[in-house]
């Protein structure tokens, strides 16, 4: 069965262990999860209101 899970965020999550930060992936493209690889920076251009699927590097617009 297959999900499409929505993701708003455009930026990690810090949280901190033993004072050291680490940064929690909230953007969903993150091959490295639950931790940030630096995947979000692909969302920086995307238009509030639409919705896009990602498809390895490439961002495709899903429309009605």
């Amino acid at each position: 069965m297959s999900r499409l899970i929505k993701h708003d965020e455009q930026h990690p999550c810090e949280i901190k262990v033993s004072g050291e930060s680490k940064w929690i992936c909230m953007c969903g493209l993150s091959k490295n999860k639950p931790l940030c690889d630096g995947s979000h920076k692909k969302t920086k251009d995307e238009e509030n209101g639409k919705l896009y699927e990602y498809e390895g590097d490439t961002r495709i617009e899903v429309t009605d």
